[in-house]
């Protein structure tokens, strides 16, 4: 369906119903590519292989946020809408990856695998393949949605499908990440509360504390996030959330640099 111009039409398709700030989108463009760089050098220089999808993530929101750039000269281009709309949902779930390799490391060179609900080589494999479930859910509601752009307005009927089919799918693909999340901070906390004496005594050469703590707060910040993207698509094309930019920077853009960030300072590697 090709986008109305009228983004007031509550009843149409708009890709976006407000005009895209380039101003935002061009710093966080340069927030993220800096951000992304720094990864990649810290994952080369320590050979922290496993810290990939983490940079391949920051490189899915910095094109992304190029994505917003062009859209914010032509809001109604459906490349530049497509690009900044699948990267940016799909990143987050790129850096939860990296994140339960993270614990599954903790738990080993603490040699703390009697604390934690599940063995270290056996929960890397549950979290990572529930990501990945997760992932290919929000890129196939994201390609099911692609398909409604694809129509002309004669086939309203079909877009309005294909747009629901689309959200409908993304907030399963949302919600799965949400369940599998928080069950990955239950162990964390559950190894953290069991092990707390057994941790406590180890030498200052394992820094278990503040990469543990690290992963608290990036884990809270992606729970955030994905509840608000939740809320943005139950809500529809024509809700309060879509309707104004700013919750996009304040609930998506920034927590994830923040994410960024915190793993820049604390690098698990």
């Amino acid at each position: 369906m090709a986008p109305s111009r009228d983004i007031n039409d509550p009843n149409a398709f708009v890709f976006y119903r407000y005009h895209p700030s380039l101003a935002a989108a061009v710093l966080f463009t340069i927030l993220f590519a800096l951000m992304t760089a720094l990864h990649f050098c810290q994952m080369v220089r320590k050979r922290a292989w496993f810290l990939a999808p983490f940079v391949v993530g920051g490189l899915f929101e910095s094109v992304g946020y190029i994505g917003r750039i062009l859209s914010s000269s032509n809001q109604w281009d459906k490349i530049s809408y497509i690009i900044q709309s699948l990267l940016l949902l799909l990143a987050p779930a790129l850096f939860a990856a990296s994140i339960y390799m993270i614990l599954g490391r903790i738990i080993r060179l603490a040699d703390g695998e009697r604390f934690s609900l599940i063995r270290s080589s056996r929960l890397t494999k549950l979290f990572v393949s529930g990501d990945v479930l997760c992932f290919f859910l929000q890129a196939t509601g994201g390609g099911i949605q692609a398909t409604a752009g694809k129509h002309p307005d004669s086939d309203k009927k079909f877009a309005k499908i294909a747009g629901k089919l689309g959200e409908c799918v993304i907030v399963g693909g949302l919600g799965c990440q949400i369940l599998f999340f928080g069950f990955f901070v239950i162990v964390a906390v559950v190894f953290h509360l069991r092990g707390r004496r057994h941790l406590a005594s180890l030498g200052p050469s394992i820094s278990w504390r503040k990469h543990l703590y690290t992963l608290y707060g990036t884990s809270l910040m992606i729970l955030i996030r994905s509840v608000f993207r939740i809320v943005e698509y139950v809500q529809g094309n024509n809700g309060y959330l879509l309707r104004h930019e700013v919750f996009l920077y304040i609930f998506d853009a920034t927590l994830m640099i923040l994410v960024m960030i915190a793993m820049n300072i604390f690098h698990p590697g």
